[in-house]
């Protein structure tokens, strides 16, 4: 089920009595289990009627035996199994989920993979109840979540600030809504946040990233190219080389793509390599500054000193050194 549509169900008291939370995304798995432990019950009913227990801890029979017990003076109660997948013998629990208890809410939080859809209990879980499998988003995706997050909110976030979180962030949902929550926290609703609450409420640098280093090289800003390298160098642990060589491999291997469309406008471009239209401008400048053969020239460099930057025949120089030396080569 998708994840807004099941949130929504829940709020609106739409219950089922087994829902199966697995995947590798803790974020929605922990988001879902919230809301249920949150909307299932009042305050008074949690007293009584509330279960919470940890996989590890725990065993399939104690886990049935909670979920076949009927509420204490309330509609409903409601099990909830965190660390599912440290859980000995869970598939036992499918002759519960064969004919799970219409008054009892089990919810099953089975974090860090997927469960085998082959076995048994998973399709009973899926007849009889909801499994919601929590996908990974991709980091070309974080951009559009965060501004769906924040849009949930009352926010609006411009596209340069977006893609500056998800540079910065990862893709670490629980992390970013964490900081996401702070700057909220710190700027009015309704506000647009751009690259200056970004800096001043998270802690990036709206001048010194990976992201502004790509334009300064893409847009033959030597100058402004260099200053970031510099500041990369003396600052290594935050700005590691290696994740610095996969961004510029990434948007050089974009860049090629822009030669194989006659059609350069910013949406066809955006749509061919995967990026918001706002930032396809740069790609298609990019491709106008440098020549197919140097662009070529700069993924094999890139390789090159991702070797480099992991030991490979330079044990005795400075990866910040390295840093700088590959960004002057990359435009010369």
């Amino acid at each position: 089920m998708d994840f807004q549509q099941l949130l929504t169900d829940i709020k609106q008291q739409k219950f089922k009595p087994v829902y199966l939370l697995h995947g590798q995304e803790p974020y929605f798995i922990d988001t879902i289990s919230k809301a249920l432990e949150k909307h299932t019950l009042t305050e008074e009913e949690k007293s009584f009627n509330l279960t919470v227990m940890y996989g590890k801890d725990s065993d399939v029979n104690q886990l049935m035996e909670s979920a076949k017990r009927y509420p204490m003076m309330a509609e409903r109660q409601v099990v909830i199994v965190k660390e599912a997948q440290g859980m000995r013998n869970i598939e036992a629990i499918e002759s519960y989920l064969a004919n799970p208890l219409p008054t009892t809410v089990l919810v099953i939080a089975y974090k860090g993979k997927k469960v085998d859809g082959r076995k048994k209990w998973l399709k009973l879980a899926q007849k009889n109840g909801v499994e919601f499998f929590s996908k990974p988003i991709y980091e070309n995706q974080v951009p559009a979540w965060v501004e769906k997050y924040l849009k949930g909110r009352n926010y609006q976030i411009s596209p340069k600030a977006a893609a500056l979180i998800a540079e910065s962030l990862g893709t670490d949902l629980a992390k970013i809504t964490n900081e996401l929550d702070k700057l909220m926290l710190n700027v009015e609703a309704g506000t647009t946040i751009d690259e200056n609450h970004v800096e001043t409420n998270i802690g990036v640098s709206k001048d010194f990233n990976n992201f502004e280093l790509q334009n300064a090289i893409g847009h033959l800003n030597h100058a402004k190219a260099q200053q970031i390298a510099l500041y990369f160098a003396q600052n290594t642990k935050d700005h590691p080389p290696i994740v610095t060589i996969s961004v510029l491999m990434k948007f050089f291997t974009q860049v090629m793509c822009v030669f194989f469309e006659k059609n350069r406008d910013k949406f066809t471009i955006a749509k061919k390599i995967g990026v918001n239209p706002y930032f396809a401008g740069d790609y298609i400048t990019t491709a106008q500054n440098y020549s197919g053969k140097k662009v070529m020239e700069n993924i094999t460099l890139l390789r090159e000193y991702d070797g480099k930057i992991k030991g490979v025949e330079t044990a005795k120089v400075e990866q910040g050194d390295l840093v700088r030396e590959l960004v002057w080569r990359l435009m010369n």
